[in-house]
């Protein structure tokens, strides 16, 4: 058994795959990426990494392969077809979709590459650009006990938790729960401000002595500065939350599961995509709270 670390082929370099593919460069690996825009593949060269001009090249002699795209769709772009990893990639390559997609996409992968020789984890994650950048993500993963093992150091360089929690498609059903909870969180979070802005309270101090007692948690301490400075820049667009509350809220109707306030937040979510927003940071559903109590935003 060679002690090498495997060669890693990282397709789609935006902004979570960048930071990431990056950070499992500093800790050692050979890193081979492909996406679409050059800019992206200049900064992953300039990393340390190789840029590869299409799928075929990057994943020709990876031993792990690693997705990160935005949705569904592009996970099938990327993987099925003549020029896709499973056509490619060597028979027995590990292939981790990290992307965050429905549960029966990572289902359906996991069989298709099965007849290929290629194993398959879903394994989303949670923490945003910031969590990426600091290789502090939490890692939810679906898949075989074996293959998770073989792929715990390449997680461990990546994220802090990281937790097999089932079979094929676990770990997505597992993120959707995860973006149904950050929205519910980030949507209390901006109507709390409102109101205390509406009622001349100092919202920095409030917002400080809220997030140490039981309001606190991980959305108002990564969001308060974007509240306080209504800064939108994108740490997770609107546009990809909007596509996650449309996955849980279909997945949990499949099982007979009752998401009444996630149905509500997946609307105002969705509403602020056809004002304009899609392209702002998840927290800019405060300006759908400061639009429905009267501010000219």
């Amino acid at each position: 058994m060679s002690s090498r670390l495997p060669k890693v082929a990282w397709i789609g370099l935006g902004i979570m795959g960048s930071p990431m593919s990056e950070n499992l460069i500093k800790a050692g690996y050979d890193v081979t990426g492909h996406t679409l825009e050059q800019d992206k593949l200049d900064r992953l060269a300039a990393a340390g990494g190789t840029a590869a001009g299409s799928i075929a090249e990057a994943v020709r002699d990876a031993d792990v392969v690693i997705t990160m795209v935005p949705a569904s769709p592009q996970v099938e772009a990327v993987a099925y077809g003549p020029d896709g990893i499973l056509e490619n990639a060597r028979s027995g390559a590990l292939l981790i979709d990290m992307s965050s997609i429905t549960p029966q996409t990572s289902v359906d992968l996991a069989k298709a590459a099965a007849a290929k020789g290629i194993r398959v984890l879903d394994a989303p994650v949670s923490g945003g650009e910031a969590g990426a950048v600091e290789a502090v993500l939490s890692i939810m993963v679906g898949g075989e006990q074996a293959d998770f093992d073989e792929a715990k150091p390449v997680f461990e360089a990546l994220g802090r938790t990281i937790v097999l929690c089932g079979p094929h498609g676990s770990g997505q059903t597992v993120k959707a729960a995860n973006q149904l909870i950050v929205a519910v969180n980030i949507q209390a979070c901006a109507e709390a401000v409102v109101f205390l802005e509406k009622s001349g309270v100092d919202l920095k101090a409030a917002l400080d002595v809220l997030n140490g007692g039981l309001a606190g948690s991980t959305v108002l301490t990564r969001k308060k500065d974007n509240f306080l400075n209504r800064d939108f820049k994108p740490g997770f667009r609107i546009d990809l939350h909007h596509k996650d509350m449309g996955i849980v809220t279909d997945a949990a109707r499949n099982v007979g599961a009752a998401l009444p306030v996630g149905a509500v937040v997946a609307q105002l979510v969705a509403s602020l995509r056809t004002q304009g927003d899609g392209d702002l940071d998840h927290s800019a559903l405060l300006r759908a709270v400061e639009r429905l109590s009267g501010a000219q935003v």
